[in-house]
């Protein structure tokens, strides 16, 4: 039966004479929609000449820069779909395969999407290179919502066309011919092969272009080093899945060295299977997060790291290198016999930004034919040329350069001479940075172009020889703002788009009859690369050239010698990128901000590290004040000429005794939100680009507040916690000796915990049972997984004053933990062989001794969420059954019950519920993402915004379970085999292969087979909760290989 109702749409239908309702009823889309061009026929749709931007725009998604028709301003809400795509179900996600790019992470993704929202960052695992995600991947998708973004172009700070901007380019550009001055193009690392193609083409049209690239924290030293050895600008490729031992010099690889993305091949070998694993050694001076996870680790300073490096080829080789000192000469010996054993099996990494440190490795790898150095098909993501970019700046200044063009990077704020690179500004007739905010440079230069983000943007990467990747928007430019680019080819004259330009770039190098729309919806391809020319090839013993042979014995001579002659100079600081906050792109980023650091646990800040040795004699400390917040002493750092004033100061456990340490990407004010600019910029004494520095460290009186989140940094003998066996005792022992079951007493009688229970059991065979394994051996701490939790589940941030009140609301945290003694298992045995309360063995003195880590501790990293215990003491004291057990294992949260009495907070063994003490959206003391609309737009509609008042946990992500099971229950069949496997945001984003979750239940599944493991135990076993969450003991190779 038809209806006859009237809708009515604005109370102007009640006045017949508006004519914009009439104009309305006419025309309603003013805008004509070219439905044909992308629902056409199928076999056309590849060859269409509409963009997938173009398709999301005429869909109807659009934000705050949207304009609708007939509409005076901007659509500040999401527009519905005009014409509702096949393939979107409005309350259904979708994925799409893209590409970051950013100059400093690299990395195949896939984005989830929500009504055609970016709002989550997952792993691409069809990318056989780099298709992880660390915590700056993750929490990129939050920085396309950044409301200090540059929303259109701007000159002196107005407004401005993209037409005017054009045209003055365009004039420029032309003006400048046979001038003799040059058009100088300042970018990041792109690894695109279709940009370097686009600047070549630009160049080769105005012919007197210079393009310099630039890496904000260079890799100078390892692409000189490996050009001069192999004729090609680009780095090692280190398998470390084929290493049985690594021996690392400062080079924190599963850090940010050289780009990253190490940690899966290296966590696939640090697990124990039939009897083997990787051993490695870590020679370093500062606490990485790498020298937190090896096996041995040996601080030294930078100077003794070199004199290290090269007496340690000097042993592989058989000749004699002078210098250094018995320690140094006793640590070398053992190494270099431990390489000898393993051979090809070994391979050796170095961090320093030295050329003659980075030659001698590429020397000692060879020399050992070490099968995890790939240089047949090297990386490409560092391609920075500081000796060009030193050049460009000197060329500015003396007047020689007519047009700068700026994309990707910030050297107003970077480059340790940024004063010198402003005043080349001044010299320079037409200076257009591509910004993405108003930052330290856009400030700075005729001209602001208004950059899109990578998820706004088209592209392609080859991140090592023949591994291509693609980039495409996954949503359409929220303001008006363009890639650069799609500008080169417009002041080209080209009438080509990007989209266009990459697509016919692949198709005639890369595809070779390969789909183009297979390739972009893997996001990845492999190409076929020709055969390795003999030059190409690394020299080995027999093989190369007299006058290679004459030119490498010189070099590395020379190299040697420039090693060895290093002198002790004083107190010596090495500078680095933290884990969360890499080289300050994104430190705009509140996800990141309050992300802690995952050795330090500090959050909003950098700081300086000294060893507490150092500390002592300098009259610095840390200590803890009334409300539970860390405060600790200021210095100021000078280096050649240039202070840091009032660096707030960390006294770090394994820090070298002689060396600070201090962070990268902090201390930025211009374009930032007031609560971001936090720290102090340690880009100011990056001198020359080196990463190791001569400094001088003096007290002052200044005491600094720290927002830290772990106080209690040792396991004082607590074994049941993080358990931990050698690798030889692993082998050698039945599991009982090393993984032991507590026991507890019942009728005078010790029994083994898991026999006594307190609750009447329930059978959990039958339907889905979630378990989320975790394997401490694979686990980095890099915290990957905390940022994809906050993403998928609307964790808020709380800011700094309240995360020094112990009130962060993270659901997942990764405890670390020093060892008070040299081992762990030294603390057990400290324990152990207590002798009453007072004494030499007294346990009031022992236990105090065992809360100070050791000057060079063992680390362990332990991720702690809701254990979803089966027997969850939380949910037997909650008055009003809010926390409630789930049939299928998981621990339910009942938000619209809860009256916040705490309860079970208090009642929880683990402390892994979070309480909102106030209202963290739609609060302006809270101004973060949640409090504006365009932040508001990352937010997931599966997962509940949570009120003040409320307690909130983890639960294990049980809109993505439902949802699979729903899905599945819509089509009619079973969940299929592993469909549960990325269903919790925390396992999905581990690369490392750590986490895991699934259904106990399914037959065959990973998490059964992994539940049977000798090394599995649960986090305090003998409190009998019989957790869902359980772990796996730490394996350590001690001196095996």
């Amino acid at each position: 039966m038809a209806s006859n109702k009237k809708y009515w749409k604005s109370e102007a239908e009640l006045d017949p004479n508006d004519s914009i309702v009439e104009t309305l009823k006419q025309n309603e889309f003013v805008e004509h929609i070219p439905v044909d061009d992308f629902l056409g026929e199928k076999e056309s749709l590849a060859d269409s000449s509409t963009t997938r931007r173009d398709f999301l725009k005429y869909v109807g998604f659009s934000t705050a820069a949207a304009t609708m028709a007939a509409c005076e301003g901007p659509v500040n809400k999401s527009v519905p779909y005009v014409i509702q795509p096949e393939n979107i179900v409005p309350g259904v996600a979708n994925y799409y395969a893209t590409t970051i790019a950013d100059g400093f992470d690299f990395a195949s993704i896939l984005v989830k999407t929500r009504e055609g929202r970016p709002i989550l960052i997952n792993n691409n695992d069809r990318a056989s290179v780099l298709g992880g995600a660390n915590a700056r991947v993750n929490a990129s998708v939050l920085s396309l919502y950044d409301k200090k973004r540059v929303q259109g172009p701007m000159v002196s700070n107005e407004p401005i066309e993209w037409g005017v901007l054009d045209t003055t380019v365009k004039a420029n550009l032309e003006g400048l011919q046979n001038t003799g001055k040059q058009v100088a193009l300042l970018t990041q690392t792109y690894a695109s092969p279709s940009t370097t193609k686009l600047i070549a083409e630009f160049s080769e049209k105005f012919g007197n272009v210079t393009h310099v690239a630039y890496d904000p924290i260079s890799e100078d030293a390892a692409l000189n080093a490996f050009e001069s050895a192999y004729g090609e600008r680009a780095l090692v490729d280190y398998d470390f899945d084929k290493a049985d031992l690594i021996v690392s010099f400062a080079a924190d690889f599963l850090g940010d060295w050289q780009g990253g993305g190490f940690d899966s091949a290296y966590a696939k070998r640090r697990v124990p299977r039939n009897g083997k694993m990787s051993r490695h050694i870590q020679i370093e001076a500062n606490m990485s997060l790498s020298g937190a996870n090896a096996d041995t680790r040996l601080p030294m300073k930078p100077s003794q790291i070199k004199m290290a490096l090269a007496k340690l080829y000097g042993k592989l080789n058989g000749s004699s290198v002078g210098g250094g000192s018995s320690d140094i000469d006793s640590a070398v010996d053992a190494i270099a016999t431990e390489i000898r054993a393993v051979g090809s099996k070994a391979v050796v990494v170095c961090g320093l930004n030295d050329i003659d440190a980075q030659k001698v490795t590429l020397a000692i790898n060879r020399i050992l034919r070490s099968e995890a150095f790939n240089v047949e098909n090297p990386r490409y993501i560092r391609q920075g040329n500081t000796a060009k970019v030193t050049k460009l700046i000197a060329d500015m200044k003396a007047g020689r350069i007519g047009a700068l063009f700026i994309d990707g990077v910030n050297p107003a704020y970077t480059l340790p001479n940024a004063t010198d690179f402003i005043e080349g500004l001044g010299n320079v007739g037409i200076s257009v940075y591509f910004a993405f905010n108003n930052d330290e440079t856009a400030q700075s230069v005729t001209h602001v172009a208004a950059a899109s983000h990578y998820l706004e943007s088209w592209g392609d990467a080859e991140f090592k020889k023949g591994h291509l990747s693609l980039q495409q928007p996954v949503i359409r430019e929220l303001f008006d703002t363009r890639q650069f680019q799609t500008c080169l080819l417009n002041w080209m004259g080209s009438e080509m788009t990007y989209h266009d330009y990459v697509k016919s770039n692949w198709s005639d190098s890369y595809l070779n009859g390969s789909s183009w729309n297979k390739a972009l919806q893997d996001g990845v391809y492999h190409a076929t690369i020709s055969e390795i020319t003999e030059e190409q090839v690394p020299p080995t013993e027999g093989e190369t050239t007299d006058v290679t042979a004459e030119t490498t014995v010189a070099s590395l001579s020379s190299a040697l010698r420039s090693l060895t002659s290093v002198s002790d100079s004083g107190m010596e600081l090495m500078l680095y990128s933290k884990v969360g906050m890499g080289d300050g792109k994104q430190a705009n980023n509140p996800w990141l901000q309050e992300f802690p650091d995952p050795i330090t646990r500090v959050s909003w800040d950098n700081y300086v590290t000294v060893s507490k040795a150092d500390a002592d004699e300098l009259g610095l400390e840390n200590y803890n004040v009334a409300n539970g917040g860390l405060d600790g002493s200021c210095v100021n750092i000078k280096a050649d000429g240039v202070t840091l004033e009032s660096v707030p100061v960390i006294i770090q456990p394994g820090q070298a005794k002689g060396t600070l340490g201090i962070s990268f990407g902090y201390g930025r004010e211009a374009g930032m939100q007031e609560e971001m600019a936090t720290g102090v910029n340690a880009y100011s004494i990056y001198n020359d680009f080196n990463n190791v520095q001569s400094v001088s460290i003096a007290k002052e009186g200044r005491i600094h507040e720290f927002a830290c989140i772990q106080l209690h940094n040792t396991l004082m003998g607590r074994g049941d916690i993080i358990k931990e066996t050698t690798l030889n005792e692993y082998n050698t022992e039945d599991a009982h000796v090393w993984n032991p079951v507590p026991e507890v007493s019942l009728d005078h009688q010790e029994v083994a915990a898991t026999s006594v229970d307190l609750w009447e059991s329930f059978d959990r065979s039958i339907g889905h049972h979630f378990n989320l394994s975790i394997d401490l051996n694979a686990c980095t701490g890099c915290g990957a997984c905390v940022i994809a939790c906050h993403a998928e589940n609307n964790v808020p941030v709380v800011g700094k004053q309240e995360i020094r009140r112990s009130r962060d609301m993270h659901w997942l945290r990764i405890d670390r933990y020093y060892s008070s003694e040299d081992t762990f298992q030294k603390d057990d045995e400290k324990k152990e062989n207590m002798d009453g309360l007072s004494g030499d063995n007294g346990s009031l003195g022992g236990f105090l001794e065992m809360e100070n880590p050791a000057a060079n501790p063992q680390v362990a990293f332990q991720p702690v969420m809701c254990q979803h215990c089966n027997h969850a003491p939380c949910e037997t004291v909650c008055p009003v059954a809010a926390t409630v057990h789930g049939r299928q294992g998981q621990n339910q949260m009942v938000y619209n019950r809860c009256v916040g009495t705490r309860y079970c907070a208090n009642n929880c063994p683990y402390k892994v519920r979070r309480f909102n003490w106030f209202l963290y959206n739609n609060n302006d003391e809270f101004d973060y993402n949640m409090n504006n609309d365009l932040g508001k737009m990352v937010i997931n509609p599966d997962v509940n915004v949570r009120s003040r008042g409320v307690m909130e946990k983890c639960s294990f992500c049980i809109q993505s379970t439902q949802a699979i099971i729903l899905k599945a229950k819509r089509e009619g069949r079973p969940v299929q085999k592993g469909e549960f496997n990325d269903a919790c945001a925390c396992s999905a984003a581990c690369s490392s292969g750590a986490m895991h979750f699934g259904d106990l239940n399914e037959e065959g599944s990973e998490i059964a087979s992994l539940k049977k493991d000798d090394r599995v135990y649960h986090l305090l076993e003998h409190v009998g909760t019989q957790p869902n969450v359980f772990y796996h003991v730490k394996v350590r190779n001690t001196n095996e290989v």
